[in-house]
């Protein structure tokens, strides 16, 4: 494999990542996490030396060692566009992750919320700690519904929703047009889209501009911190989980959730398929169809409520 060993390999792949798809750094993050792994698992093997019985084998140990098959899959793609990248760099007789695959998983639906839990928990003037009846809303809490509102709007990914600016520049990840009430995004795979706001979210949008201070750190983020900065992810995570218990949400509420919320309901509204896949940013119509399920749950819940020999009595 010429000089380079295999943590330089791992590295060029991972800078090819960085650099020219444009990867996020927490996605960053999981690539190193599945490269190094796959060192350890192979030991002093080179690459190009590994084989499809090799990785059928560490798959295997991972099973073993009781990793979730989603978890595994996810390991065996990361590897896999690896070798195809290495393929293009050295001499490599085969992708040997080619036709290995994790075990199978059940199938599992997203959770979403209903329609009526939905609205109730976006809308809902959930009151901080600090604030007295009668009181006006603080920044924070007109801050909160705005982003909340926005994630079940739009079905953002939360990092999309931290990432927003106020408005459009060259060095922006995402910003919002007021007045075309929608937002631009950059998604996985450094690509965008835009997507529409809805009414409420563009006023609960209006009531925090009204209030929101200059962000300390001099950026134009739509969205700060209690301290100036941008708001992360993890803060909007922990956030809305809280605001969920404050309003007797019927389940632990995180901003994909929200997500999946949205999707469900356009496509129970609209049963148009294609325009909720642009509007989550999917790569392709497979990963959308997952809310095909959950729309036939729906259905199945109105059909058992409404038609009168739904049920033997």
């Amino acid at each position: 494999m010429g000089e380079r060993g295999k943590a330089e390999w791992a590295h060029a792949y991972l800078e090819q990542l960085r650099t020219q798809r444009k990867l996020s750094p927490h996605t960053l993050d999981a690539y190193r996490r599945d490269l190094a792994e796959l060192a350890a698992l192979s030991g002093e093997t080179a690459w190009n030396a590994l084989a499809q019985a090799d990785l059928r084998r560490y798959a295997a140990r991972l099973h073993g060692k009781a990793l979730e098959p989603r978890s595994i899959a996810r390991k065996l793609s990361s590897w896999r566009g690896f070798f195809d990248w290495l393929a293009g760099q050295t001499a490599l007789a085969a992708n040997p992750v080619q036709g290995v695959r994790a075990p199978k998983r059940a199938k599992t639906l997203p959770k979403a919320l209903s329609v009526d839990d939905a609205v109730r928990l976006v809308s809902a003037p959930a009151r901080l700690a600090s604030s007295g009846p009668g009181a006006a809303p603080e920044p924070a809490e007109l801050c909160n519904r705005a982003m909340f509102e926005l994630l079940y709007s739009s079905g953002l990914r939360v990092s999309e929703l931290a990432g927003l600016d106020l408005h459009y520049s060259k060095d922006a990840l995402g910003w919002l047009e007021q007045g075309n009430a929608d937002v631009t995004v950059l998604g996985k795979g450094g690509k965008r889209r835009t997507v529409p706001v809805g009414s409420a979210a563009m006023a609960a949008i209006a009531a925090w501009l009204a209030v929101r201070p200059a962000p300390a750190d001099g950026s134009a983020a739509l969205f700060t911190s209690a301290r100036g900065s941008r708001v992360s992810a993890r803060v909007v995570q922990l956030r809305l989980k809280a605001h969920g218990l404050a309003t007797g949400a019927p389940s632990a509420v995180h901003p994909h959730m929200l997500r999946h919320s949205f999707a469900s309901h356009v496509l129970q509204s609209s049963g148009d398929l294609r325009a909720v896949q642009d509007m989550l940013g999917h790569a392709t119509i497979a990963s959308t169809q997952v809310y095909t399920a959950l729309d036939f749950q729906h259905l199945a819940q109105v059909y058992d409520q409404a038609h009168p020999r739904a049920k033997i009595k």
